[in-house]
């Protein structure tokens, strides 16, 4: 499978979750073999990153990249993810300020400005890093099970006391195609939360606009939700852009339980560590295996799991 880039430049504009500052964004084609570059101008100048999972500065909140300089890119996951999700290779991204904006608080806005944008087969094979046994990741009771599998596959659940989330699960095979499937969950909180986030000076372009917020009783955004299931989608899309902070696109299949930002970049820095889990290769065309869910699949691509 050959290497993508997008067509040509794109720009867009919003405000950060956390620091509520607006932030302008300039996606970028990128030659064959470049990979996702950062390009993030402030105080210091201009300074680049590349996503690895040393470079992730802090997980509380939101995935955020660093370097010790100073120069520092946070709420990066949603859009990372619409990157990978679009199978999307190399890509200069240009950063006016310390944040990428929330939008909506899904990655629906990215993946429309990335297809305007049009993607470009280029000439190189795309390398990958295939996971090449079974692995299990765990704290807390929150796990990451990883097993060798011809593509990126996700089973996801998590739990949690609340009347409109409980326990909750869903499967995903992701392509281009099934990417939609998750694309466009928000994400969510807790209004207790959100105020007492707000007090510290965190939060502050949160608002019922990009994000599903809960109080002790149920949902208080006037639309409601995109699907019922929508939380634990957002925790796929999440899973999704922290994986991409790997240097090479991962194939797998992962078994995730209550997961967060920080588990997942434990888990990628765990991989980094232990190179004999898993073998940089180029993807091919082989023939792609079911994986087994339980119960069997409905007939699409991405389907919710029970049990």
């Amino acid at each position: 499978m050959q290497q993508r880039s997008i067509k040509r430049k794109i720009r867009c504009s919003g405000a950060g979750l956390h620091s509520g500052q607006d932030v302008g964004l300039v996606f970028r084609p990128a030659a064959e073999n470049s990979g996702i570059i950062f390009h993030v101008k402030g105080a210091h100048g201009v300074r680049t990153l590349r996503p690895g999972p040393e470079l992730v500065f802090c997980t509380s909140l939101a995935t955020t990249l660093g370097l010790q300089e100073g120069a520092r890119v946070s709420t990066v996951e949603h859009m990372m993810a619409a990157v990978r999700g679009l199978g999307i290779d190399n890509m200069h991204i240009d950063v006016e300020g310390c944040e990428i904006p929330i939008m909506d608080g899904s990655a629906a806005v990215f993946v429309r400005l990335l297809g305007e944008a049009g993607l470009r087969v280029q000439g190189a094979q795309r390398r990958v890093a295939r996971i090449r046994e079974s692995v299990r990741f765990e704290r807390e009771g929150k796990y990451i099970n990883a097993e060798p599998y011809d593509g990126f596959f996700v089973d996801c659940s998590i739990s949690f006391p609340h009347p409109s989330i409980g326990a909750q699960r869903f499967c995903l095979d992701l392509t281009p195609e099934t990417f939609p499937e998750v694309a466009n969950a928000r994400t969510f909180g807790f209004l207790r939360d959100v105020e007492a986030l707000q007090k510290r000076g965190l939060a502050l372009g949160g608002n019922l606009g990009n994000a599903v917020v809960l109080d002790e009783k149920g949902v208080l955004n006037p639309e409601g939700l995109r699907r019922p299931d929508e939380f634990v989608r957002h925790k796929i899309l999440d899973f999704i852009g922290d994986m991409a902070m790997f240097p090479l696109p991962l194939r797998g299949k992962f078994r995730l339980h209550c997961t967060g930002h920080g588990l997942n970049n434990e888990f990628l820095r765990h991989l980094s560590a232990r190179p004999d889990l898993w073998a940089r290769e180029s993807e091919g065309y082989p023939q792609r295996e079911t994986p087994r869910l339980y119960p069997p699949p409905l007939p699409r691509a991405a389907a919710a799991c029970a049990g």
